[in-house]
């Protein structure tokens, strides 16, 4: 579980966001992270039964402000990415925990120039299938729509008029559901994440096949 001290810390820090509350709050925020990083083991273990996870990224706590006007020197939520093994599965997890703002997401946050050109060419060809997923009632029950930032116009060598350019503009393509703080301390929010992560393999599958093919359908692997 998480525990409503997880949710207390990160909001104690979010009001002390400096260095001299966090030194003399280390230790109460070490073994938090302890528990959180027990937790998040525990999904692994639990969702590898069904998928093949490869990569496992627990977030720092430490902000990089390098570049920020925001100069708060810590996060204050907790963070875990899950990453498929590649090249045949693709997409990632990601499990957010913050006072006020916790939700699981999932999709394609930053793909490369090689496979978002991919993507937008199977839309070009046949939106059909992604159609068919996005609109189905569990997706929109658990996730809503498909999210992602997106170009104003047409990607270059596209037509702005054609039919799936709500689809082919966009520059990620993810999904995400939201938790109350309620929901994050239940007994039963490790299954509600797994179930969550369950609900995008199908959007995952798709884009894995296509991602894994030309545009003859071919496997490149």
């Amino acid at each position: 579980m998480v525990s409503k001290a997880t949710l207390d810390f990160l909001i104690q820090l979010k009001n002390n966001n400096n260095r001299e509350w966090f030194t003399d709050n280390k230790k109460v925020f070490q073994t938090l992270e302890k528990d959180f990083k027990v937790f998040a083991n525990e999904i692994v273990t639990d969702l590898s039964k069904t998928d093949s996870i490869d990569k496992v990224q627990m977030f720092r706590i430490y902000r990089d402000v390098r570049f920020s006007k925001d100069k708060s020197p810590y996060k204050t939520n907790f963070g875990v990415a899950l990453g498929r093994t590649k090249p045949m599965l693709r997409g990632g997890y990601y499990l957010h925990i913050e006072p006020g703002g916790s939700f699981v997401g999932g999709g394609f946050w930053e793909p490369n120039a090689e496979d978002l050109n991919r993507i937008r060419k199977e839309f070009e060809m046949d939106d059909t299938e992604i159609r068919k997923i996005i609109a189905d009632k569990n997706f929109i029950k658990t996730f809503g729509a498909l999210e992602g930032e997106e170009l104003k116009t047409a990607p270059k060598g596209f037509d702005k008029e054609h039919p799936a350019i709500d689809l082919i503009r966009k520059k990620q393509y993810l999904i995400s559901r939201k938790f109350t703080d309620k929901e994050v301390m239940d007994k039963n929010f490790k299954t509600e994440v797994l179930n969550t992560f369950l609900a995008m393999r199908p959007f995952f599958d798709y884009m894995s096949e296509v991602l894994g093919t030309n545009l003859n359908g071919e496997s490149i692997y």
